[in-house]
């Protein structure tokens, strides 16, 4: 189980980490023209908040086990990026956009995973 909890965090940290420095670096009609029609709801400010909170709940979910400094913090990171991936299907759902959640579904249940894994199923210990 430990083997698959860090396969899985290592990816979405990956995933989340691209994902948020896209959003962070491009200009929010670059974003929409690109296809996140989402953008168009948000301002640029927000926009780069959501790019920033990505980032974060990518290197949460790694460094902290990595230096093992505050390994708790690892599920805590995946929680949080659970609620953002809520926020994004809440957010489709809104726009009437219901076949553009398969994604953040997907990773919702995959970080949902590594919170669970790192809270109770194989909590990292000293």
């Amino acid at each position: 189980m430990n083997i698959a909890l860090w396969i899985v965090a290592g990816l979405m940290a990956a995933t989340f980490l691209a994902s948020g420095v896209q959003k962070m670096v491009q200009s929010r009609k670059k974003l929409i023209d690109g296809g996140y029609g989402w953008a168009e709801d948000l301002s640029d400010g927000s926009v780069r908040a959501i790019g920033l909170l990505e980032v974060l709940g990518a290197i949460g979910l790694v460094l902290p086990a990595l230096l093992d400094i505050a390994p708790v913090l690892v599920p805590v990171a995946a929680t949080g990026l659970v609620l953002l991936m809520g926020g994004a299907i809440v957010t489709h759902l809104r726009r009437k956009e219901a076949n553009a959640i398969a994604v953040p579904l997907t990773l919702l249940v995959l970080v949902a995973f590594v919170a669970v894994g790192r809270f109770g199923l194989e909590p990292f210990t000293n």
